[in-house]
């Protein structure tokens, strides 16, 4: 019985000048990283599309090049384009992965 009494007990609530410390520091943060816009968002999506389309199309290339000059059994078109692409969606998905980890550091600066 004890035990549930001692669960029902409210948080301590922080004092008020860690409540405007907090707030404060917060400001000063969002206005050194101002918000991107929309337009932000677009550009990133498009730089993340051209991380996967470059090495795509420079794979296709090279291959195209290599079946005219060693024709054989095998395409090295199709072979270096989806070399290519893998190579670009791993590229797309290491610089993503960059990015959410410091929006995720980001967070806990501000939670903490």
């Amino acid at each position: 019985m004890a035990d549930d009494a001692d669960r029902k007990l409210p948080r301590p609530a922080s004092t008020l000048s860690d409540e405007v410390g907090a707030k404060a520091a917060r400001k000063l943060r969002a206005r050194r990283n101002p918000a991107q816009g929309v337009w932000f968002g677009l550009g990133m999506m498009g730089l993340v599309g051209w991380s996967v389309a470059v090495p795509t199309l420079l794979g296709a290339a090279l291959g195209m090049w290599l079946d005219e000059r060693h024709p054989g059994e095998h395409s090295w078109t199709l072979a270096l384009l989806v070399g290519g692409l893998t190579v670009g969606c791993l590229n797309a998905w290491r610089w993503v992965a960059k990015e959410n980890e410091e929006i995720r550091r980001e967070q806990e600066d501000d939670d903490g």
